[in-house]
């Protein structure tokens, strides 16, 4: 499973929307979105970081196979 599938399974068992993460997180609502449709594939340490945070896992959760 790839990180924005992740983030988003993780996303929705929170009852969040991408809006609600990218008010918390502070990471832009479009890029979690261009996450989640796999486009953005690579975010950088920080943005993993913020949005761990709000999602309550590990970075390592996310970027694990």
């Amino acid at each position: 499973m790839m990180i924005g599938q992740k983030i988003k399974r993780l996303r929705e068992q929170k009852g969040l929307t991408i809006t609600e993460l990218a008010a918390r997180s502070g990471v832009s609502k479009s890029y979690i979105s261009s996450m989640e449709r796999d486009i953005k594939k690579n975010p950088s340490i920080e943005v993993l970081s913020r949005l761990s945070k709000v999602l309550q896992v590990e970075i390592g959760e996310l970027v694990r196979e």
